[in-house]
């Protein structure tokens, strides 16, 4: 079974930086997309950043220029890099990988979804 750990939160001041990683482990036959998401207590999840097969990675307009998001294809690992944290960053990421898990699946082009269990970022002085 598709497995994803999430590591690198906890709290930093305004303008501070945080590094987040993501590693997938178990039967993965291929890698369609990954991306970033957040939520915050009392709002609903939103998108950060994602990456889709060999495409220029998109952002959310509140972290362009701030946050930069790499994957590391052979190890099947995603990291977001946050830099100029502000306290509206403040909520728990999830990360969220798409994958082909059998043949059959990449075959007829229909990727499981899985996701981590989130890991908190607080910014505040």
């Amino acid at each position: 079974q598709v497995q994803l750990v999430e590591s690198g939160g906890g709290l930093v001041q305004p303008g501070g930086s945080l590094k987040l990683s993501c590693a997938a482990s178990g039967r993965i036959i291929s890698i369609y997309a990954m991306g970033w998401y957040r939520q915050a207590p009392g709002k609903e999840r939103e998108l950060v950043a994602n990456i889709t097969g060999g495409a220029s990675p998109t952002y959310a307009d509140s972290v362009k220029g701030r946050f930069t998001v790499s994957r590391d294809r052979a190890k099947n690992t995603m990291n977001l890099q946050m830099n100029s944290l502000k306290p509206e960053d403040t909520a728990a990421y999830y990360c969220l990988i798409s994958c082909f898990t059998s043949y059959f699946s990449l075959d007829v082009g229909a990727p499981n979804d899985f996701w981590g269990q989130g890991t908190q970022v607080t910014v505040s002085s």
